[in-house]
This record gives structure tokens, C-alpha cells and sequence, in this order.
């Protein structure tokens, strides 16, 4: 596993300028499904452009992008536009907030992948590669494939890489999310078996539609390797200001899907059992502990 330095300098160089030609991923002899990237966008003109590039260097052959913003006040009109010829659609208008915004773009998307990365936040150098790779692989074919998730500050700097584990429906409901939107790619298909992302939820809407989706029948959720996504955290980013609001909601959602797929476990035994299953797992990946140490020493 790489120094934060180094991943810090991978990004800030990925997302610096448009890159061409050989800069670009080869996916010469990979099956590379049509893919739609949907971003919501209002005000956020001073990251929007590294959002923006961080989709576009990944050089996918197949992409579909869409940029739906809100009818911001600030620059981010003139960075869509300065980009315009790359982006498959994009409007700037008035709406009801990030997730009427996303829920705009899965109604215009036509690829058979779709993922959603917000206009603060970046994928890593060769994401869309790992993804064509893990969708199109030899195992069984999955609806859900995520990755790890980095936390980045307003400079682009890796200050913490959170490493994701195999996927575990109990674990979703008891111990909230298992996988990031910023490393998630997901079938359109489940959109139109079990709908949008629901409007009702402000903050926790993420957390409800992967425990929506994943708890219906057949449903396959799948970690691979090489899906590297970046959560921003600064001052103004909407996750900074979750409080009692995005609490309430992860209860609410957490209580109504336990009682739907029955899961009654006593609450010590439950908890055990996760931190067991993810102790084991972490266990296996010496280079992640040894990584770890070296945060708890700077710290």
C-alpha cells in the first residue's frame, strides 16, 4: 500500500489539467459497458473543474456523462462550459436539492452501469479501468461493485484511505454503510426494478437505496480492488453539517429495514459478531494495519 504523500501527488496531478493520448488508461481488450457518470452540482465552482477532470482522465471509451446543477450563482456555469464538448448533457436550473438533482440524471441515463460522484469529490487515476474489469470479469456477475474511499482535504491532499470489506447486508442495517458512492457503481436495471432515490431523505438517502436495493431478492453486491474514490471534508461540504438531522434519518432507516428483513439479533451479540467479522478480515491485510500505525503515529 502506497505513502498518503504518494497518493496525494497521483491526484493532484490526475486532476490538474485534461489529459490526452498516451496519458490516458488502455483498455485495448476489455469490455468496457456503457457507463453513466451523473454529477450534482450548486456553488461548488472551487472544486467542480477537479471533479470534472477526475472523470474525464480516466479515458473510459463508453461514458456517458451528466452534470445537473442546481442554478448556481457562483463560476460553475463557466467550468461545465469550459468542458462542454466532453459532457453528454448538462443543465444548470433551479431545483430541489442534490437528490432531485440525481434523480433528474437517472431518469435521462442510458448506460447499463450508472454511478453519481458530487461536484467536491474525485475518483483516482484508473478507477474506470478497475471498474470495466470487475464488471465485465470472470466471476459471477454482480449489480453492485465498490471500492476503497480516501479522505482528501480542500487540496487534494489523501489524509486517511478507509478500506471497505466484503459486503454484509446485517452489517448494513445494524452498523450503517458499507460502501461509498464516491468508489460505487451500480446497474441501472436495479433503478427501474426498485425505483429513485428517495426525495424524502436529505442526508441518508445513499444509506437507504444500497439497503433498498441490496436487501431485494438476488440482489449481489461485490468489493474489487482498484476502486478508489475521494470524499472531500471541508467547511461547506454538505456531510460537514449531517448532525441530528442525518442521525435521525440513518435511525429511521435502519429500524424499518431491520423489521422488514426480521433481523432481531440482541444488540451486544450483533455488535460482537460485526467487529469480529471485520477484525478477521483486516487481519489478512498486514499492509492495511501497517498503514494504520503509521496515522496513529502522526496523529
Amino acid at each position: 500500500m502506497e505513502p498518503l504523500q504518494t497518493s496525494t501527488e497521483k491526484l493532484s496531478a490526475f486532476v490538474s489539467r485534461l489529459y490526452a493520448g498516451p496519458e490516458l488508461p488502455d483498455y485495448t481488450g476489455i469490455d468496457a459497458p456503457r457507463l453513466t457518470i451523473i454529477t450534482p452540482s450548486y456553488n461548488q465552482a472551487e472544486f467542480l473543474e477537479r471533479t470534472i477532470l477526475s472523470v474525464l482522465n480516466q479515458g473510459y471509451p463508453n461514458l456517458e456523462y451528466l452534470i445537473i446543477d442546481g442554478g448556481s450563482t457562483d463560476r460553475s456555469v463557466e467550468v461545465i462550459r469550459k468542458y462542454e464538448k466532453y459532457i453528454t448533457y448538462w443543465v444548470s436550473e433551479k431545483d430541489k436539492g442534490q437528490v432531485d438533482a440525481l434523480n433528474k440524471g437517472l431518469r435521462r441515463a442510458t448506460g447499463e452501469w450508472v454511478a453519481f460522484q458530487n461536484s467536491d469529490d474525485v475518483y483516482f487515476p484508473g478507477t474506470f479501468l478497475h471498474f470495466a474489469k470487475a464488471a465485465g470479469g470472470a466471476e459471477k456477475p454482480a449489480d453492485i461493485v465498490y471500492g476503497d474511499l480516501y479522505l482528501i482535504d480542500q487540496h487534494d491532499r489523501a489524509t486517511e484511505l478507509l478500506k471497505t470489506i466484503p459486503f454484509s447486508l446485517t452489517s448494513q442495517v445494524w452498523e450503517g454503510m458499507q460502501m461509498h458512492n464516491q468508489s460505487l457503481f451500480f446497474r441501472l436495471d436495479l433503478v427501474k426494478r426498485y425505483g429513485l432515490f428517495d426525495e424524502s431523505y436529505r442526508f441518508a438517502f445513499d444509506y437507504e437505496f444500497i439497503t433498498r436495493y441490496t436487501s431485494a431478492p438476488g440482489v449481489k453486491a461485490r468489493r474489487a480492488e482498484g476502486l478508489l474514490g475521494a470524499l472531500r471534508v471541508h467547511e461547506s461540504a454538505k456531510s460537514s453539517t449531517i448532525a441530528d438531522i442525518g442521525r435521525r434519518e440513518h435511525e429511521k432507516i435502519r429500524q424499518e429495514y431491520a423489521g422488514k428483513l426480521k433481523q432481531r439479533v440482541p444488540a451486544k451479540i450483533r455488535y460482537l459478531c460485526i467487529r469480529f467479522r471485520k477484525a478477521v478480515y483486516l487481519l489478512t491485510d498486514f499492509a492495511y494495519l501497517g498503514h494504520r500505525l503509521r496515522i496513529s503515529r502522526k496523529g
